[in-house]
């Protein structure tokens, strides 16, 4: 089948690259999503069965003083992309992420809860969602939470980091999610694209994050545990650790309807950073 993904880089692109190397992958020289019209006449010549957006502009802190320019790429690119999709009858999957809700409570959020973004992430991931839903197409806003891999920065790899050089790190323990290995978030991506193809009618919004749910500094923790590091870790508040951009305190996500609809169960991130682990040890 015919698969388009723009990302080439990134921690989901590269693991889809593994699952998909038939696909077509296309970075930023090929299609620069601060131009969102150019990245639709790309997909109108594709051909393309399923479009993936699994790029964006992620610098969650930054995106404070660089709103515009993320709300262009995060929000005017993945609308102009599905719209684009629509067109061709192209299947659209597109990850968003828990950033979209204010954070507050401790009950996950179903995929058809109130949003209400506290930073300016969250408001152009949130003008994304809503430009998909508007072209009215076959497509699938896919959110998750706390992406790790052995690719690209991510917590995994910054603590690990860290760890070299520290017997105690201070790490947030009031904001719980679900940390997401990218391995399995692209296969839930392709597979979710997969099925919209033959049943665009399942088109929606859907959730998808790894279980149990966890604080930053217990899922630093584990990470110590499984990486036979001293290294331990000391319960901080978001208050402690003050940042530019609002953090969710509540980034739980309750995943079952993608789990009714497309049959994709949340996995175990613990089984995640075990093969992250191994992978990173492969590495030259």
């Amino acid at each position: 089948m015919n698969v388009l993904v723009f990302g080439r880089t990134g921690q989901v692109a590269s693991e889809l690259a593994r699952i998909a190397p038939e696909a077509r992958f296309v970075g930023r020289e090929e299609a620069d999503l601060a131009q969102p019209a150019a990245c639709a006449r790309l997909i109108a010549e594709s051909g393309a069965k399923i479009v993936i957006n699994a790029a964006a502009y992620t610098a969650v802190d930054r995106a404070e003083s660089e709103e515009d320019i993320a709300t262009l790429i995060n929000g005017a690119a993945p609308s102009a992309m599905a719209a684009a999709a629509r067109r061709i009858g192209a299947a659209f999957v597109h990850i968003s992420t828990d950033y979209v809700f204010d954070g507050s409570g401790k009950t996950p959020w179903p995929a058809d809860a109130p949003v209400g973004p506290i930073s300016a992430y969250g408001r152009s991931k949130l003008a994304g969602e809503d430009g998909v839903r508007a072209a009215d197409g076959a497509y699938a806003i896919l959110r998750t939470s706390w992406v790790f891999s052995a690719h690209g920065s991510n917590f995994l790899k910054t603590m690990l980091r860290l760890a070299g050089t520290h017997e105690t790190l201070r790490v947030v323990a009031d904001q719980v999610g679900g940390p997401t290995p990218a391995s399995d978030l692209a296969r839930a991506v392709l597979e979710i694209g997969r099925q919209l193809v033959a049943h665009p009618e399942l088109s929606g919004t859907y959730h998808f994050s790894a279980a149990p749910d966890v604080s930053w500094a217990d899922f630093a923790r584990k990470i110590f545990a499984q990486a036979g590091c001293p290294t331990t870790v000391a319960d901080i508040a978001t208050a402690d650790y003050p940042t530019p951009a609002r953090r969710p305190m509540n980034s739980r996500l309750d995943c079952s309807r993608t789990e009714t609809v497309f049959g994709l169960q949340r996995p175990d991130w613990k089984n995640g950073i075990t093969k992250v682990l191994k992978e990173m040890d492969a590495m030259p």
